[in-house]
């Protein structure tokens, strides 16, 4: 699995156009099989922040996607920023839920802690 992240620093003025931007291509991946997730958060500290996030099952699907028109449009919505995106790929070979906090705070609670 491969984690595509984009935080961009946008303006006030161009913020409602690229959210507008992004919302139509979370919309257009979602229903591609190979994206596991497509997301858009926004900082609830800093009105600003805006953070993209694309989850693809293999690094071949996600170039793909990265070369695709579709992907024109984050690229103009990375432009808008009013500093450097910082942007990550990060590839995952394994993953787990719930079971490693469990895992964890039995191991504490044995020690004497909660």
């Amino acid at each position: 699995m491969i984690l595509a992240t984009i935080r961009m620093n946008i303006s006030p003025q161009k913020r409602a156009e690229a959210l507008k931007i992004l919302r139509s291509i979370v919309e257009e991946n979602r229903i591609l099989p190979d994206c596991l997730r497509c997301q858009i958060y926004e900082d609830l500290q800093d009105d600003n922040i805006i953070l993209y996030e694309e989850m693809w099952k293999s690094e071949e699907e996600m170039e793909n996607h990265l070369r695709s028109e579709e992907y024109r449009k984050v690229l103009l919505v990375m432009e808008m920023a009013v500093s450097h995106p910082e942007v990550g790929f990060n590839t995952f070979t394994s993953s787990t839920g719930i079971e490693t906090i469990e895992k964890a705070r039995r191991f504490t609670y044995r020690r004497g802690r909660l």
